[in-house]
């Protein structure tokens, strides 16, 4: 039976408001989204909001008779996951949804490039040791966010300025997910309990290059496009330099790393290296050009 009370944990955040509105999408779901008291957020009018002190009895009484908690939570908060969970089970929750929504927390590699990311992988084998016959977990890997990332810059094609960032020569596969396939993946696990049930699933939008984006853009554009190009190991090397004086802004270039680097034995290109759950979840893959296309008029 398809779970319909929701609870979302960090529903202010870049993705969590992409899962908030993905739910409201779909339609069906009473959501619920956990608030910190003295945050100024706000949300839709169809969604109830419960202002919380995070400590372990309210999270419990907030998630009573709830069918499904699904945590949004940015880095800061991957510490208080294991929190969730137990809240999440002593309220008789039935599935808790953790924050992967982004590169595998499962692939050695990633953990390499992104310590911190460990949390995430921790959590995983925490939720294993707790499933049981009334309690189940979902994990959703989506790798980078493709159209959520060329909008805002983060995957360094820069729109307004037509300049990018290519790493290695910009020939190496990788896959990426787009914000209504990621709302679509989070909808389509609470509406197959049984499918979807102690699993971690990766899913992607589309397939492709570093090249064949800036192609694509070049294309949209009308324009030849300024490429400055970098190495893994250039990128790597500027992101530690960074995190060792106090700049978090270097563990952006890590997560890039995650799609575009040439780690050994990292597997970004969900397609080839690992089972892809898009049909289980009604996922198609989408053409890059046309992703671009909807960006770029937006930003125009």
């Amino acid at each position: 039976m398809a779970y319909k009370n929701v609870v979302i944990v960090g529903a202010s955040g870049s993705v969590g408001k992409i899962i908030l509105q993905g739910l409201i999408t779909a339609g069906g779901y009473n959501i619920t989204v956990i608030s910190r008291q003295d945050s100024p957020a706000t949300f839709p009018p169809n969604v109830a909001v419960h202002k919380s002190d995070f400590t372990a009895s309210d999270l419990q009484s907030a998630f009573k008779g709830q069918d499904a908690v699904i945590s949004a939570l940015g880095a800061a908060g991957f510490g208080e996951q294991k929190k969730l969970v137990d809240a999440a089970i002593n309220a008789g929750v039935k599935r808790f949804l953790p924050s992967e929504f982004s590169s595998s927390s499962q692939d050695a590699a990633v953990l390499q490039l992104l310590p911190l990311f460990g949390q995430k992988s921790e959590l995983i084998e925490y939720l294993k040791t707790k499933q049981s016959a009334t309690f189940s977990w979902t994990g959703i890997a989506t790798s980078l966010l493709f159209d959520w990332g060329l909008r805002t810059g983060f995957l360094e094609y820069d729109i307004a300025n037509k300049t990018a960032t290519i790493w290695d020569g910009g020939n190496k596969t990788f896959t990426m997910t787009n914000e209504k396939d990621l709302g679509k993946a989070v909808a389509a696990v609470l509406q197959r309990p049984e499918e979807t049930a102690n699993r971690y699933l990766f899913v992607s939008s589309v397939e492709t290059t570093q090249n064949e984006i800036l192609a694509a853009l070049e294309n949209a554009t009308g324009a030849k496009w300024t490429v400055n190009n970098t190495t893994t190991e250039e990128q790597i090397h500027a992101a530690v330099q960074k995190l060792g004086a106090g700049d978090f802004s270097g563990a952006y270039a890590l997560v890039r790393a995650t799609a575009y680097g040439c780690t050994p034995g990292l597997k970004s290109n969900y397609v080839t290296d690992e089972v892809l759950s898009n049909k289980l979840l009604g996922l198609e893959l989408a053409s890059v050009a046309e992703t671009v296309n909807l960006v770029t008029q937006l930003d125009e």
